[in-house]
């Protein structure tokens, strides 16, 4: 195991670009996937508001990791980056999940609130692709000690990875309402 992971930091980009493609890829083709057809088991109903709760994780610990770093604690930001690398893992595998098996939500709101719904979910669906290959990129270059071009990568992912953890809760507040399981 520990060879495989040498690899993997060795050939870092190589990691990066993989990875990237996979996880994109899997969470484009869900959306060409009819949801599944009949009556859901009831755990998969509790899932959006799981995703939601992950990504508050998320963003508290992409807070908190900005907080320990600008105090010059490296060990306690590395920390909080590795528990936003595992609530994001796990908002991820919750999210191919449900949207494997649930059709699509669409908005019901009317008015302003239609459009505002839609910029935040464009904006928060393309950030969310962006910021896979940046995650990971940052993660690689931190975790080998390439501090100048870790705060390369983190200038731009940071504020991106806060802006999606956000966004994909207020998404979860927004659509909520309609959520409509067999």
């Amino acid at each position: 195991m520990k060879d495989l992971w040498n690899k993997i930091v060795n050939h870092h980009v190589r990691t990066v670009i993989i990875v990237t493609i996979i996880v994109n890829f899997l969470v484009v083709l869900l959306s060409f996937i009819p949801g599944y057809v009949g009556k859901l088991p009831n755990w998969i109903s509790t899932l959006p508001l799981l995703n939601a709760t992950l990504n508050s994780f998320t963003f508290a610990f992409l807070l908190l990791a900005l907080l320990a770093i600008i105090k010059g604690n490296i060990k306690l930001h590395q920390r909080f980056i590795y528990g936003a690398f595992t609530t994001t893992s796990l908002f991820l595998i919750s999210y191919v999940t449900f949207h494997f098996m649930a059709e699509s939500t669409p908005y019901g709101g009317t008015g302003v609130m239609v459009g505002f719904y839609y910029f935040i979910l464009i904006t928060h669906i393309i950030l969310a692709a962006i910021i896979v290959p940046l995650a990971l990129m940052s993660f690689f270059t931190g975790y080998k000690d390439m501090r100048s071009t870790h705060r390369k990568w983190v200038r731009w992912t940071m504020p991106l990875w806060l802006y999606v953890s956000a966004t994909g809760v207020l998404v979860y507040v927004m659509i909520s309402p309609y959520y409509t399981f067999n």
